[in-house]
């Protein structure tokens, strides 16, 4: 019997094969808001660990001048760079952030790799987590699109800053592996 994030993955991949074959038709640039299977490119994985350091330092510097409303989105798209990086490392083009989601617990839940789940529920709303209070997606979310300049809890800031820092050094070892 398939598990629950093995149909959400089913469902994600046939999501994106119908939005790249209707941008086929349309003579359209091919997007999709699903996950393509491809070929594991550790190339590809090391970009986005790349990327995630790069969001991690523009996290740290808006910290340190005041601007932490910013921060927070930087600290959000360091953390789901990693799960880009995880998905190129197995073979996986991802276009939505709940399929990616998804796709880091089936490589979970299939022993492929091992990390926090303290981190994957971060990235969840609240509805979907099992414990954790003050999702990054929602802070990133909230701070996005709110009014407020500043991030009420520091402590949630240098929470956020070392996640991102321990997850990029976890999954370095998971794409080098």
């Amino acid at each position: 019997m398939a598990s629950q994030h093995s149909n959400q993955i089913d469902w994600c991949i046939g999501k994106a094969q119908k939005e790249l074959e209707e941008c086929k038709r349309q003579k359209k640039k091919p997007r999709h808001r699903g996950l393509v299977k491809t070929e594991p490119n550790k190339s590809l994985a090391l970009r986005h660990i790349s990327k995630a350091e790069h969001y991690l330092k523009g996290l740290q510097l808006l910290k340190s001048s005041g601007v932490s409303d910013l921060a927070v989105g930087m600290g959000f798209y360091s953390l789901y760079h990693c799960f880009l990086a995880i998905a190129s490392k197995f073979g996986y083009e991802s276009g939505n952030q709940t399929c990616t989601i998804a796709l880091i617990e089936l490589l979970q839940e299939e022993g492929k790799i091992k990390i926090n789940q303290e981190i994957v529920d971060l990235m969840k709303y609240e509805e979907e987590q099992n414990v954790i209070d003050n999702s990054f997606i929602e802070l990133r979310e909230d701070y996005t699109y709110g009014i407020d300049l500043m991030v009420k809890s520091e402590e949630l800031l240098n929470r956020m800053e070392k996640h991102c820092i321990d997850f990029i050094s976890v999954v370095k070892e998971i794409v080098y592996a």
